[in-house]
């Protein structure tokens, strides 16, 4: 398997538009995520921010995020994953509105949107993973759509890989997560 789906000569999966709502937000779903570093479930928060929740599953049933890898890693703030050429710069070739204002404190295991902006959601995301996450509650600008239900151990884990110096920070993995696949279940 592929480090990324940049590793490969096929150009990443893209749309020109987010996907037609096929979720009920009425109904409780979770994503199981099996990684290289092992697995984790999330509780979707889908009756809070239907379209992002519906946006995730999407992708994920589509398998946009198999081969993907955690890109930005910050040891006592977040995890960060989900872009399909692993800078930090790729999508779905789309973008959609934020689901604000948030509910919930940006504890740890709390997962949230990583956007360059107002309304520039697209696949990335990033989960909490120590106390500097909780500055975000300052600024609460990224829409929250779960939370890490079982394997939080392994959310650690990865947040505890050695990184190197990339993009203006210490944040780059030097041996990068890889999502090797998601299972979403209707609970």
């Amino acid at each position: 398997m592929p480090i990324n789906n940049s590793d490969t000569n096929a150009t990443p999966k893209t749309w020109n538009m987010p996907p037609a709502m096929q979720i009920d937000a009425a109904k409780k779903y979770t994503a199981a995520l099996d990684t290289s570093l092992g697995s984790f479930k999330i509780e979707l928060l889908a009756s809070e921010s239907p379209k992002t929740v519906n946006n995730f599953v999407f992708l994920a049933r589509q398998k946009f995020y198999d081969g993907v890898i955690f890109h930005r890693i910050i040891k006592t703030f977040m995890i960060q994953g989900g872009d399909p050429t692993g800078t930090g710069c790729g999508g779905p070739g789309y973008q959609f509105a934020d689901e604000l204002p948030v509910k919930h404190s940006y504890e740890v295991g709390m997962v949230a949107m990583a956007n360059s902006g107002s309304n520039t959601n697209g696949s990335q995301f990033f989960i909490c993973t120590g106390a500097d996450s909780k500055f975000l509650d300052r600024q609460p600008n990224y829409t929250q759509f779960g939370r890490v239900i079982e394997g939080l151990d392994i959310v650690q884990k990865m947040a505890a890989v050695p990184v190197a110096y990339g993009n203006g920070e210490m944040s780059k993995p030097q041996i990068p997560p890889v999502i090797k696949g998601i299972t979403i279940s209707e609970v």
